[in-house]
């Protein structure tokens, strides 16, 4: 698709039909105003036809090719583990379609580069599924930062804890760094970052300490982190999945008060200013991809815009590079010292 055409209703082929399309993001492209899903491909062809089936899909492909290539298929959403994202972009962006790639954006920094030239070089529009950014609970953050509800902001806290992986769990694909490009930091911490640009400004510098404390599993555990963002915010993170208990909280920190809210549990946002504390329910719609989808589409029949493109995809992936740099020394999925 050409830069300036806008699509009246936008039909999109999935590529990948595991857990993240169940519930989280399938049923979203088929919910979200103007939108719906055609085309699905996964390489078992049986559990393909049945998610088509429960979920109302048109078209099942036996290949990603054949997706990509379907002519009713306007727009490609990547479902699939990070180590066939690059790929697979690449293979969109040379259809001049659009596409949503699922977060991390790819395995390292060099692949979103590669992906984010393909997709402006062809005039196609590229999103990344860090969903959060349309969120209710996040914009109500954005927006009592952009009423200055605690003054300047000065500092920002991350605390991401969860008890230690072992067995059956610990061999999933996501602790297997050649399939995801490290562990559950690049998974989960990815969207913490990624909200730290989206709140507060890209990071502009970052350091850090990754180590593995529980021998489980080859990836980390542990991660540390100390960064500037936007102008002049502090900010630090601690990623434990090897701790006593589950939790998690960003903090933000003004001259005038804090904001609290979580990232993974479905809970409130905690406004802390002036001597009183205000609490704000928030809780997440079914489907948790429709908001970022219905900005899509929006974007697409030209009635608005989504804020999670391969640029700030691209930005977030140069950040967690950093972070595990030292961890994984020598590896394809380090060596970028400064962010482009």
């Amino acid at each position: 698709m050409a830069r300036g055409v806008t699509m009246d209703a936008v039909r999109w082929g999935m590529i990948g039909c595991g857990d993240v399309a169940e519930v989280k993001a399938g049923p979203g492209f088929q919910n979200a105003t103007g939108s719906t899903l055609l085309a699905v491909m996964r390489r078992d062809i049986e559990k393909a036809r049945d998610f088509a089936r429960r979920h109302g899909v048109s078209r099942v492909h036996t290949t990603a090719t054949d997706l990509i290539g379907d002519p009713d298929v306007d727009a490609v959403y990547i479902a699939t583990p990070p180590v066939s994202h690059c790929e697979l972009a690449l293979a969109v962006a040379r259809a001049r379609k659009p596409c949503l790639v699922e977060k991390p954006m790819a395995m390292n920094h060099a692949e979103c580069a590669r992906m984010l030239e393909a997709f402006e070089d062809a005039g196609a529009p590229l999103w990344v599924a860090f969903y959060r950014r349309a969120l209710p609970r996040y914009l109500l953050v954005r927006d009592l930062l952009g009423e200055r509800a605690i003054g300047h902001l000065t500092s920002v806290q991350v605390e991401v804890f969860d008890r230690l992986a072992s067995g059956e769990r610990a061999r999933a694909w996501r602790f297997n760094a050649g399939i995801a490009g490290g562990g559950l930091f690049l998974d989960m911490g990815s969207h913490c970052m990624d909200m730290i640009d989206f709140l507060v400004g890209p990071v502009q510098e970052v350091s850090a300490v990754a180590l593995n404390t529980g021998a489980t599993y080859e990836v980390e555990d542990v991660t540390v982190a100390a960064f500037r963002a936007g102008e002049q915010v502090a900010g630090s993170g601690v990623w434990n999945f090897n701790a006593d208990r589950t939790f998690d909280q960003i903090r933000l920190v003004g001259q005038d008060g804090t904001i609290a809210f979580p990232m993974f549990t479905d809970g409130d946002v905690v406004l802390s200013a002036r001597g009183e504390d205000r609490r704000f329910p928030m809780r997440n719609p079914t489907h948790v991809h429709q908001p970022l989808i219905q900005t899509i589409v929006d974007e697409l029949s030209g009635r608005g815009r989504c804020l999670s493109t391969g640029r700030s995809g691209h930005r977030t992936a140069w950040v967690m590079e950093r972070c595990l740099a030292r961890y994984y020394a020598g590896s394809s999925s380090t060596g970028i010292d400064t962010i482009t």
